[in-house]
């Protein structure tokens, strides 16, 4: 925007911006549109919109009496339909004045929610493939109305002629463009045909195409949730069909969607394979038959990712660029009711339709759980049959409480690959906790199963379920485990010797992450002391729990470590066992760790070279 050069004027008098408009043509149809093929659905917006008020005009006109007609030959694009039309004055008010839509005006007000435009940029949106653009237009409100031809070209002028009624017959308005030679791509007949069917295959007015070998219909039959079949079963294959043809999967499952209140039909299609958490699945959404958006995320609560859905509505609000859903408290109405239709679903396949639900849960799993963690009807209705990681492998809440009536729980996946072995053998029921939504659903268990304890697994626990060794073991081990606490004691890790299952397992390292952060925490915090970081970090300083080598008896390498005599050698073994109790553990190694672990084999190493020779 530019200030115009007038004559001084009083202090605080008002002056009136000055617009470029050929910089904002430019704005508004290269940069509102995130492709230049909108160009034909902004095309075919104008046309159905005036379509509607022509049928506001004529009521008892039959519903398929006016349609619209498109063109292309590969020189011109032509969109032509049987609408309201527009008068010299609509011309100059509507056409000439970017932002102001005949939609707007007051005279259709109270009809405004059945236009799908309603800002008064589209027609913007040629200026992606073409430099001028020619409207050759007839009102229906005035029988013996004149023709206006309007002429709008990309630098912001335009002409305007009025022309004998002769120079089109009927009412109604054709919106012709002739393309850039570098918008060939967007323009051709065969591509103006398939974004033809892409944008308006569900529209309610007929729609033909003609390229000059005859005219075809765009969209031939409604939409498939508006059509009569002769069996339910039917209709469901027809519906699954359609997602099919949409979406490019066979569905697990198709869910029908009906929201009379805000005048949406359309299908949800259970994907039949997991999705990772968190990946956005767009969704078609279609307003009053037009396509909106292919990737409209909002329609649905984030939890509901294992399904994609196709919909047409009446009543949801378009953004200017009529590219995402405007924001509103209709639009949080309907993700809430269609959410409603998703648990509805779920609670049919539990109840009645097991394989079903089987292969749903199997492959949706994830989904569930991060339903079930807010929804109490889901949780008891599902809980028991969600596949958890346990002690027994890979099985449901059911089936593990009924061997375990007191179930651990571990808040990480390290804790869980660290103890699971060692618990297993020493008949404790462990669920691996670490993932997301499944420590806080295990603790949920008791609710649906009350005969069941749970509680959080911690180094006391396990430690208490391991055997103690002998008085004379542990007085012969004693000398070796004080060598092994002092090669320990840089890793705050403390030694005992216990006897547990698996024999082959040689040493158990129990060490939580929590304890890991708080030692890391307490030395730095004695590396900065004095500053002002050491002072904040000496504040948070807890007392920092250690960690723990527990050494298997019943391994036949720790009972022949806890024997040597040799200084030097004692040190190394013990680190070598820390080593490959770290390693099992599967948890990032610290750097000192990845050191003493090569450290320690090449020092066994050079004393097995050595005794050889």
């Amino acid at each position: 925007m530019t200030l115009p050069d007038t004559p001084a004027s009083p202090a605080g008098a008002d002056r009136t911006f000055q617009v470029d408009l050929r910089g904002l043509v430019d704005l508004l149809s290269h940069h509102l549109y995130s492709s230049p093929r909108v160009y034909l659905r902004e095309l075919l917006q104008n046309a159905v919109d005036a379509l509607t008020a022509r049928h506001t005009l004529e009521p008892a006109a039959p519903a398929d009496a006016f349609g619209v007609r498109l063109y292309a030959d590969g020189t011109a694009v032509r969109v032509e339909d049987d609408g309201v039309g527009l008068t010299e004055a609509d011309v100059h008010t509507f056409l000439a004045t970017i932002g102001r839509s005949s939609k707007r005006a007051e005279r259709i007000a109270e009809q405004r929610g059945d236009f799908i435009g309603q800002f008064g940029i589209g027609l913007l949106s040629c200026f992606l493939v073409a430099d001028e653009i020619h409207v050759l237009s007839r009102s229906a409100r005035t029988p013996d109305a004149p023709a206006v031809e309007w002429r709008g070209r990309g630098d912001g002028s335009y002409t305007v002629r009025v022309l004998p009624a002769t120079a089109r017959p009927r009412p109604g308005t054709t919106v012709t463009l002739t393309p850039r030679t570098d918008a060939g791509e967007w323009t051709r007949p065969a591509q103006v045909h398939a974004l033809a069917r892409h944008f308006g295959s569900l529209l309610r007015h007929p729609v033909t195409f003609d390229d000059g070998t005859g005219a075809t219909s765009v969209n031939p039959e409604p939409a498939p949730w508006a059509r009569t079949y002769p069996t339910p079963g039917a209709r469901s294959r027809a519906l699954a069909a359609y997602g099919e043809e949409v979406f490019g999967f066979k569905p697990l499952d198709t869910i029908e969607l009906d929201l009379p209140a805000v005048g949406l039909k359309g299908i949800a299609c259970v994907l039949p394979e997991t999705v990772p958490a968190g990946r956005s699945h767009g969704h078609r959404v279609h307003v009053k038959g037009m396509l909106l958006s292919e990737q409209a995320e909002e329609i649905l609560p984030e939890w509901a990712f294992f399904v994609r859905c196709v919909v047409d509505a009446e009543s949801l609000r378009p953004t200017a660029s009529r590219e995402s859903l405007y924001e509103d408290d209709t639009l949080a109405a309907v993700r809430d009711a269609l959410a409603e239709r998703l648990r509805a679903w779920i609670a049919r396949a539990a109840a009645s339709d097991p394989d079903l639900l089987h292969r749903f849960l199997q492959a949706h799993h994830l989904a569930v759980k991060s339903l079930a963690v807010h929804d109490d009807e889901i949780l008891r209705m599902l809980l028991p049959w969600l596949p958890f990681e346990t002690t027994d492998g890979h099985t449901t809440l059911d089936e593990f409480a009924r061997t375990h009536r007191t179930v651990l729980v571990t808040s990480s996946v390290e804790e869980f690959r660290q103890v699971a072995a060692i618990a297993s053998a020493a008949g404790l029921g462990v669920v691996n906790g670490g993932y997301t939504y499944d420590r806080e659903l295990v603790h949920r268990l008791p609710e649906i199963r009350s005969e069941v304890t749970v509680a959080d697994l911690d180094p006391a626990t396990l430690t208490a379920h391991l055997d103690p060794v002998d008085r004379e073991t542990e007085l012969a081990a004693a000398a070796y485990l004080a060598r092994a606490r002092d090669a320990l004691a840089v890793f705050d890790c403390d030694v005992a010797l216990r006897a547990f299952q698996p024999a082959s397992a040689p040493a158990l390292l129990v060490d939580s992450r929590e304890a890991r952060h708080e030692r890391t925490r307490s030395q730095l915090a004695r590396e900065q002391e004095g500053g002002l970081w050491g002072d904040i970090l000496g504040a948070l300083r807890q007392e920092a729990p250690r960690a723990q080598l527990i050494l298997n008896q019943l391994n036949p390498l720790v009972r022949t470590a806890v024997t040597i005599d040799e200084p030097e050698l004692a040190r190394t073994s013990a680190e070598a066992l820390y080593g490959q109790a770290a390693l099992l553990s599967r948890r990032p190694l610290r750097p000192a760790e990845s050191s003493l672990i090569n450290r320690s084999f090449l020092d066994l190493l050079a004393h097995a070279l050595r005794k050889d020779s």
